[in-house]
């Protein structure tokens, strides 16, 4: 009876420990989470600490904070420095035709949040076909004389991209000085990654994996933290940037190949000023990752060009105290007389950027989104269906680009004015995990050019109404409001 009773009083106590443990960790975690953090984004963590309470802790310690490592910032603010140094006063930009009068402000935020200036005389090509932009960057490399510069997220050896580490090895054999980045956990996951270091150790180029998750070698952070950017500079003259990464359409998996998924992304070629940029940013990364202060280019964006577009490259991610991308977009959106037109493979907005785009289509103005009719990632898709009641309820017209082509592309314009190209998505992970890079745009030619892609997504999409989305089943309802939940646990 002794010995019951012993046992009975030790369970007693234990589970009086692990109450009291369990009510430590809440109201700690109600101390700590909402510190700095999007309401939604405070309140999902909560739920998670609160339902499953040691689970919740361990993932919030893991991937609760969205801050690169110290070292990291540190290299970022120094380069962001020397470019306002290089800039300062700098102003090649002509105001003939007079620019619109909400413009001024967002150059200035942008120059604020990015360091970068706004530069005049870019020209720009535009490439909404896959194995067009990944010819003509083959050819670009084909062409280097001095230097190429090459970063993207996946850059992958397979059949369709051969060509391109042909193009890389055969211009290091030629004695240019080739330097390629590609992100780690990006590219790990595909079965071409051990490919592909192979491929780039046997040309003899030098190479760097970005943001690593190496814990052995003690090089960690947060895993999902990711370099999300996709740029190359060819000689300091040409850089291209977008959407697409350097792998096959299918990206390289079975299960796409059963679903017959094809990515179709958007690519821009660009000349002038804004070269420099494009490649500051690739210099930042390289700094990041190799500790080597390449020399500077950005001199380079107080050269005059010949074309007629105003560029502002405008980079993003968690080594800028500011979501810039996100306050880009809403500003633009806010700014927007006539109409909007968005392009977003990944569409999980934060509340901010949900009221501005509602707003906008309240407000009487014509305002598009694209997104794609199936999805490649389950949670991302289903959260990303959870706005489109809102969003259709506001006057939003939504279009579902047919599968089984996932529209990667990733693009925006502001009336007849301004338009937005880049890497960036228009969802929470791309405000505040990744480093992205878009490029603000003005010029008539590349908005009567983009409008023409953008009219070919309408011919390949169909309108979603709100009589049909209502129609849709309460499992898939449901389904997608708990997949929003998960959206907002970053």
């Amino acid at each position: 009876m002794d010995d019951v009773a012993a046992l009975t009083l030790s369970n007693i106590t234990v589970a009086g420990v692990l109450l009291v443990v369990d009510f430590i960790i809440r109201i700690t975690a109600l101390i700590v989470v909402p510190r700095n953090r999007r309401p939604q984004t405070a309140m999902a963590w909560l739920l998670a600490i609160f339902f499953v309470p040691y689970v919740g802790v361990i993932l919030f310690l893991i991937v609760g904070s969205a801050r690169l490592p110290r070292g990291r910032r540190r290299k970022q603010r120094q380069i962001n420095d020397y470019i306002l140094e290089t800039t300062e006063g700098f102003d090649l930009v002509q105001r003939d035709p007079p620019w619109p009068s909400w413009l001024e402000p967002i150059v200035e935020l942008n120059r604020t949040l990015g360091a970068m200036p706004l530069v005049g005389g870019n020209r720009a090509k535009l490439f909404s076909n896959n194995q067009e932009a990944l010819d003509a960057m083959t050819e670009a490399i084909r062409g280097a004389k001095k230097s190429l510069h090459v970063e993207f997220y996946i850059l992958s050896l397979d059949s369709t991209t051969a060509p391109f580490f042909d193009a890389l090895e055969d211009a290091h054999h030629r004695g240019v000085v080739v330097r390629v980045l590609l992100d780690h956990l990006g590219n790990f996951q595909y079965p071409g990654y051990r490919r592909t270091k192979r491929r780039l150790n046997a040309m003899g180029v030098e190479w760097h994996l970005m943001l690593p998750f190496q814990p052995l070698h003690g090089k960690i952070q947060r895993p999902d933290l990711r370099n999300h950017r996709k740029i190359m500079v060819v000689d300091d003259t040409v850089a291209y940037t977008g959407s697409q990464n350097v792998i096959d359409t299918g990206y390289q998996r079975w299960k796409n190949r059963r679903r017959h998924l094809q990515w179709k992304d958007f690519m821009v070629r660009f000349e002038g000023p804004v070269v420099a940029g494009l490649d500051a940013l690739f210099i930042t990364d390289w700094y990041s990752e190799t500790n080597e202060l390449l020399e500077r280019g950005s001199a380079s964006l107080t050269a005059e060009g010949t074309g007629d577009l105003d560029c502002q490259v405008v980079p993003s991610g968690p080594g800028f105290p500011g979501e810039n991308n996100l306050r880009l977009f809403n500003s633009l959106v806010y700014a927007a007389q006539e109409k909007v037109i968005l392009v977003s493979p990944y569409f999980v907005p934060d509340d901010s950027m949900l009221y501005a785009i509602t707003t906008a289509a309240q407000s009487g103005l014509r305002v598009e989104l694209f997104v794609s009719e199936i999805g490649d990632q389950f949670f991302v898709y289903h959260a990303q269906r959870s706005y489109y009641e809102a969003l259709l309820k506001a006057g939003v017209v939504i279009y579902l680009y047919r599968s089984p082509t996932i529209l990667h592309a990733k693009h925006m314009t502001i009336d007849d004015d301004v338009a937005v190209i880049g890497s960036s998505n228009m969802d929470m992970r791309s405000f505040t995990l990744d480093l992205e890079v878009s490029v603000m745009i003005r010029g008539k030619a590349f908005i009567d050019s983009l409008r023409d892609v953008e009219e070919s997504y309408r011919a390949n999409s169909r309108q979603l109404t709100l009589e049909a989305w209502e129609e849709r089943g309460f499992f898939s309802s449901a389904l997608d409001n708990i997949a929003r939940l998960t959206a907002a646990v970053q």
